[in-house]
């Protein structure tokens, strides 16, 4: 049964059979390859998204469960320009590998749009979801302070 969809507010169908991670439609189906493969297991947050504005892992979502819904990808957070997170990402040198970045960017996104002030200590609970192999999480928290200041 085919599902039908909004991605970076763009209707899209696809005829992915239902159990399909939507992590595998969004890089295969719809070539979005921003949003990663890293575990598999909704361990490590390379393949966040967001769906109705929250972050879900795509890893370990089904197609069929975001019938009729809108979902976000990285591609999809701020079209043809910088927000004020990703500038704050750039001034504190976040990247490093860059594998898990888009994953990152995804529930800092959330997190800022949930919380447009986080305390520290809020931003280390909910980043917690995500992994970064190369150890930047202090630039990650950095950025996300600055955001939230300039943002």
């Amino acid at each position: 049964m085919a599902v039908t969809f909004t991605v970076n507010g763009r209707p899209v169908t696809s005829a992915a059979p239902e159990g399909t991670p939507l992590l595998w439609v969004l890089r295969e189906e719809l070539k979005l390859t921003g949003t990663k493969y890293g575990c598999g297991a909704g361990q490590c947050g390379a393949c966040m998204v967001h769906i109705e504005g929250g972050r879900t892992f795509s890893c370990l979502t089904p197609v069929s469960s975001v019938q009729g819904k809108s979902v976000t990808t990285i591609e999809g957070l701020s079209p043809g320009r910088l927000n004020a997170l990703q500038r704050a990402w750039l001034a504190e040198s976040v990247p490093q590998c860059g594998y898990c970045q888009s994953g990152q960017l995804m529930s800092a996104a959330a997190l800022l749009a949930a919380n447009p002030r986080p305390t520290r200590a809020q931003i280390r609970d909910h980043m917690s979801t995500n992994v970064c192999r190369c150890g930047t999480y202090p630039r990650i928290m950095r950025a996300i302070e600055r955001a939230a200041r300039e943002g």
